[in-house]
């Protein structure tokens, strides 16, 4: 068996593309082995508090003791911690939201980015290095190369940084562009290339899933 933890970011319940390309990474995970198993937090519907304390960015060895206030706090970091490092393999559901990240999925972000516990510092290593991370990019409109807002993104840079960089993880980007073509008339023309882009998410996230399943569980 393998273990995933599925996190989703979008204020849209019902028509997310993010949630209906993870959505169906986490069902060919499942259907992949009838052992896998999958961690939901919808960081969304239940968000996360902002940092309680700058304290909580350092491994508790180098904090030292924390203000009963912040004791709350310090074991909601734990519980999130614990999730990450128990899971095979993390998928994340990241739509693009004035060019950056949601603020939901920054909290999450904050939370986890420990030097000393998954972060490198002083004689420790990365614990989640060469672990795969799956992030699902939902844009609103198109970021070519070419085009007035090529290189806006500031969404999946700064996942590919911490997840990738900071943390070792093998991080796979799964995008899909143009998800306002079907609402806004000045990107009508896109329908196409919208739909297409959708189809392929699907697609690539259901052979991802069945890929990385096989391969935590050779």
């Amino acid at each position: 068996m393998a273990s995933l933890l599925h996190l989703d970011s979008s204020a849209d319940p019902v028509g997310s593309r993010s949630r209906a390309v993870t959505a169906a990474f986490a069902d060919a995970w499942r259907a992949a082995d009838a052992a896998n198993t999958v961690v939901h937090r919808d960081l969304h519907r239940n968000p996360l508090p902002h940092i309680a304390d700058a304290s909580l960015h350092w491994t508790e060895d180098f904090r030292g003791q924390v203000a009963p206030e912040f004791r709350d706090a310090e074991r909601l970091q734990r519980e999130l911690l614990d999730e990450l490092l128990d899971a095979d393999v993390l998928l994340v559901g990241a739509p693009l939201y004035n060019y950056s990240l949601p603020s939901s999925l920054k909290a999450w972000v904050d939370h986890i980015h420990v030097p000393g516990v998954t972060a490198p510092f002083g004689d420790a290593g990365r614990p989640l290095a060469g672990r795969p991370a799956v992030v699902v990019s939902s844009r609103g409109g198109s970021y070519d190369e070419g085009t007035p807002t090529a290189g806006w993104d500031h969404g999946v840079p700064v996942l590919r940084i911490i997840l990738g960089e900071a943390l070792g993880m093998d991080v796979s980007v799964i995008t899909t562009n143009l998800t306002l073509a079907e609402t806004l008339p000045s990107l009508e023309q896109q329908i196409p290339r919208s739909r297409r882009e959708l189809a392929e998410a699907h697609e690539q996230a259901a052979a991802l899933a069945r890929t990385l399943s096989a391969a935590r569980t050779a």
